[in-house]
């Protein structure tokens, strides 16, 4: 693996790779990401991004190798084939706030060996632990190593995958566009580049899995209403906040990942997504600036939503609170933001209506 290179910011990331313990790793998360956050107003948002991403795939590194000396003390020994620590969600599109949770899994070289099963169960479920540990909450959808679902060898990934695309019913798509964002993080990365050619050469077997995805894509949150006003919260604790996360953010990735998957783009990040479906021209290139524009917007307040230190840890509910959103220059971005959104919302709808008429 390569050594990491200091961050634009200056801070020490290379010394997070040099932790023994879990606590030692936590302790060299906390003090990097304070001043991450304490430098956010100040930065370009997307230079800000990129290097919180930097810390934490250091961290989530560490962690794997700390997991694997925890396994050699434990009796395990070392690895016994090949694999690839692989990300999904935030992580995979290299956009977590400093608060976000585990997305992950594992892909297990299909080498014969007889402890593999064995080693494998249990190092998925330490690295979760491990995770969790430095700083990193559980998945509520179990999304994690620990969990045989994503947790397989290279073959049986290749099986899992072709059962999520020919099931085009809600949950198999939303499982698969899921593993759409996938990253590697760590190990083997042939691994990850074999599971990620079979991924894509799956669109290419199946023309009515551009529908399914469509589908599960223009559902989401109403922001504006038909008179153009911000839609916020309605009820409970954050009636009259806005979310940001779902109102604004998640339909920039949602409708970005769709469009990518249309045109073969295999990057996994949506800024990347962005730039190279202008470069193709795959749709108005007047929208997808403006959908360029709006998602840096969304990252900018996704991680300005009023945060909480617990054990030294940064938690954010997500929401911009009535009083912030409500204020100058928020409002008009947000406004503007959710203008695209509508718009990029419409496109979609129209593509579906199409394939639809032709019976995909």
């Amino acid at each position: 693996m390569e050594p990491m290179k200091e961050s634009f910011l200056d801070l020490p990331l290379p010394d997070l790779m040099n932790s023994d313990s879990t606590e030692t790793l936590r302790n060299k998360r906390i003090a990097v990401q304070r001043q991450l956050y304490q430098s956010l107003p100040q930065v370009d948002i997307r230079s800000w991004v990129k290097t919180v991403n930097e810390m934490h795939d250091c961290v989530m590194q560490q962690a794997v190798i700390l997991c694997e000396q925890q396994l050699i003390e434990a009796g395990y020994g070392p690895p016994p084939v090949a694999y690839s620590f692989i990300v999904f969600g935030s992580a995979g599109r290299c956009e977590q706030t400093l608060w976000s949770d585990q997305d992950n899994g594992l892909i297990i070289s299909d080498e014969e060996h007889e402890n593999k099963e064995c080693y494998f169960a249990e190092f998925g479920s330490r690295l979760a632990d491990i995770l969790e540990q430095v700083g990193y909450e559980k998945c509520r959808g179990k999304v994690m190593c620990s969990e045989p679902m994503w947790r397989k060898t290279l073959q049986e990934w290749r099986i899992q995958l072709d059962d999520w695309r020919i099931d085009l019913s809600w949950e198999p798509v939303r499982k698969w566009i899921i593993a759409s964002d996938m990253r590697h993080m760590y190990g083997d990365k042939q691994l990850a580049q074999s599971w990620k050619e079979y991924f894509y050469e799956g669109i290419k077997e199946t023309p009515s899995l551009s529908a399914a995805v469509l589908r599960n894509t223009v559902r989401h949150k109403a922001t504006l209403n038909v008179l153009g006003q911000i839609v916020p919260e309605r009820f409970g604790e954050h009636a009259g906040d806005f979310d940001v996360k779902y109102g604004i953010y998640i339909p920039l990735v949602n409708a970005s990942r769709c469009l990518s998957i249309q045109h073969g783009i295999y990057e996994s990040s949506t800024l990347k997504r962005l730039e190279r479906l202008i470069q193709l021209e795959a749709a108005s290139l007047a929208l997808l600036e403006m959908m360029q524009e709006a998602f840096l917007t969304s990252l900018r307040m996704r991680n300005s939503t009023p945060v909480r230190e617990w054990d030294g840890l940064y938690v954010s509910s997500g929401f911009m609170l009535q009083k912030d959103w409500k204020q100058r220059p928020f409002f008009h971005e947000l406004r503007e933001g959710l203008g695209t959104v509508k718009k990029a919302h419409r496109v979609l709808q129209r593509q579906l209506r199409f394939l639809e008429r032709r019976g995909l």
